[in-house]
């Protein structure tokens, strides 16, 4: 049984009546939406800013070496990055090299990013967890407020119910 530190929160992108704009929204959690979802602009802009976007493609990331790659190579890690776990948990909670006023990391395909290795998804899906709680804080912040640091997980609408389903989060919301 997982501990509470160590469960992962996924919530589904609902748009209906959504009077906060989503990234200043208080919400520290990974958030799964279709890609044929209805999306209201006003409600996804960011505040003025620099902005950093990665796209990450699911099916690339076939494996945990693969997984290093491609949030390497997106999110362009310095020459000292491990390639293992840790090293990809010090790194989304750094991001020094790309300093910005927020960070949105796209992955598309999300479903059969490590699909093969259920262990090794939650293991990502934590990491990422707690790099979005990390940059939530306002603790060690230079002006004492929180970066938005947002992980959106896109997939078909017919595949968005089991990704919210999936055993790597045992505590789901969803919004309805």
């Amino acid at each position: 049984m997982r501990e509470a530190a160590e469960v992962v929160e996924l919530r589904r992108l609902w748009w209906g009546g959504m009077t906060n704009n989503w990234w200043n929204a208080s919400t520290d959690q990974l958030t799964v939406c279709s890609r044929s979802a209805l999306v209201e602009v006003a409600a996804v802009l960011p505040a003025p800013g620099r902005i950093v976007v990665a796209r990450i493609d699911g099916t690339r990331m076939t494996d945990a070496d693969h997984a290093f790659y491609e949030f390497s190579d997106a999110l362009l890690f310095p020459g000292y990055f491990g390639w293992n776990w840790n090293a990809l948990s010090d790194c989304l909670r750094d991001l020094s090299w790309l300093p910005a006023d927020g960070y949105l990391i796209v992955i598309e395909n999300a479903p059969r990013l490590l699909s093969s290795d259920a262990e090794d998804q939650h293991t990502l899906f934590r990491i990422l967890s707690r790099a979005v709680h990390h940059w939530a804080s306002p603790l060690g912040q230079p002006d004492g407020k929180g970066v938005p640091l947002k992980v959106l997980l896109l997939c078909d609408r017919d595949e968005e119910a089991a990704l919210l389903r999936q055993e790597i989060a045992s505590a789901v919301r969803n919004m309805r």
